[in-house]
Parts: structure tokens; C-alpha cells; sequence
């Protein structure tokens, strides 16, 4: 197995929603603002008479919070309680509504057909390989027919790539000792453009691009973006 390590790291195992509430607890995810694509998204979802909206992984609400002030039905999933409590304090001080259920991504608890789009933004590669595709199949079977689906995946030219234990091909669990603490124990899948196009072979794929930035101490993020539809 590949994978950065050195004999002074440790590897801390925990479920998933714990690892989430202390993220979201101590601010190792400080995103705030809405990613930039959904300002274009919006202008597409209302062209499409998109109405209701699921916002799935959606953390502490930035997303979610944005969406609802644009005027959609929103509802967001998330495994992390305190995510949702930090989500549902934002939209009650907003004076907004939406819905908020706690639930894994690979099991999302609606009905099929019951959202006209759904957005995964950097979440879904918080997984293997089996349960990014249980992930895929599900935001297909709560699509409407025509619905879109935008979907981030984590690219393999991404700073994280390498870091931790390497459990599947192009998959790592992170260290605690690593530069990425905040996110240990939580594995990351990294993918590329043919990759991420099988795994969305049930959607007729829109537009998928490259997202790729450097921080100013030159740390590299890329990302696969996917907007989709569901046929």
C-alpha cells in the first residue's frame, strides 16, 4: 500500500459522525461562503423550474443557507449532529426555512423521485469506492426524471493525494500527525475525469470540469466538477 507515513503518526479510528461533530465543533472546515458554482447553478435550476432542492453532506449549512434566501425548497442531509444544529441556528436567525434530517449519505431518507436537484459539494469523496457508487444511486433514485445532480469529487492532482493509509486504489485514511489532522481518520477517494464519468453512468453528464486553485502558501486543491442529469 502507498501512503506518506512516518513511524510518529497515528491513524485514530471513530465512527464518521463523530469525527464530523468535532470538525464542525472546533472549525477544522472554516468554509462559510457558498461555493462559487451555485451562483450560476441557481440561474440553471430556475431555467429548469427546479423547485425543491436537496442539499446532501450539507455540513454547517453555507450551502443550504444560500439556496433558501434564492428562494428554494431546501432540505439537507448530514451524519454529523452538530453540523445540523450549527445549520439549523443559521436558518432560524435567517428567518428561513428548511427541512434537516440526520442520515449517511449512502442511505438518504426521502423518497424516490422526491427532489427536483440535489448538490453533493465536497463530500462524496469521504468514502471508498463501494459507497461513493451507493452515494451516486442514491441521489439518481431521489431525482425527478430531467433532474440535475451536481456532484464534486476530489481530483488526484489535490495536496491530500498520498496522505495517510492507502485502504483501496487512490483511497487514504489520514493521520492524526498528518498536515490535515483536523481530518484524521476520515478517508479520502481520489479520482480521474474517466473514473468520474463511469461512476456517473447513469446520469447524462452535462458539463464536468477541472476545478483547480492554489492557496497562498501553494497548496494545490482540485476537484471534479459534475453537473448532471438524471435521464
Amino acid at each position: 500500500m502507498r501512503g506518506r507515513k512516518d513511524r510518529s503518526m497515528r491513524e485514530v479510528r471513530r465512527p464518521p459522525g463523530e469525527a464530523w461533530d468535532e470538525i464542525f465543533r472546533t472549525g477544522g472546515f472554516p468554509l462559510q461562503d457558498p461555493h462559487q458554482a451555485l451562483v450560476v447553478l441557481c440561474d440553471q435550476f430556475r431555467e429548469r423550474k427546479v423547485q425543491r432542492i436537496l442539499d446532501l453532506c450539507c455540513g454547517t449549512g453555507r450551502n443550504l443557507i444560500f439556496l433558501a434566501k434564492e428562494g428554494f425548497e431546501v432540505c439537507g442531509i448530514d451524519l454529523s449532529q452538530e453540523g445540523l444544529l450549527q445549520t439549523h441556528r443559521k436558518v432560524e436567525a435567517a428567518g428561513l426555512k428548511a427541512e434537516l434530517k440526520r442520515s449517511d449519505m449512502t442511505e438518504i431518507p426521502y423518497p424516490s423521485s422526491s427532489f427536483d436537484a440535489v448538490i453533493c459539494i465536497y463530500a462524496i469523496y469521504h468514502n471508498d469506492m463501494e459507497n461513493m457508487r451507493r452515494t451516486l444511486a442514491e441521489i439518481h433514485r431521489v431525482l425527478r426524471r430531467g433532474g440535475l445532480a451536481y456532484v464534486t469529487f476530489q481530483a488526484l492532482r489535490s495536496h491530500k493525494y498520498g496522505l495517510g493509509r492507502e485502504i483501496e486504489a487512490n483511497t487514504f485514511v489520514q493521520y492524526l500527525d498528518s498536515d490535515c489532522q483536523s481530518e484524521s481518520g476520515v478517508p479520502h477517494h481520489f479520482s480521474g475525469e474517466d473514473e468520474v464519468r463511469q461512476m456517473m453512468n447513469a446520469f447524462h453528464i452535462i458539463e464536468l470540469k477541472l476545478e483547480e486553485f492554489k492557496t497562498d502558501d501553494g497548496v494545490m486543491h482540485s476537484h471534479w466538477q459534475a453537473l448532471a442529469e438524471r435521464s
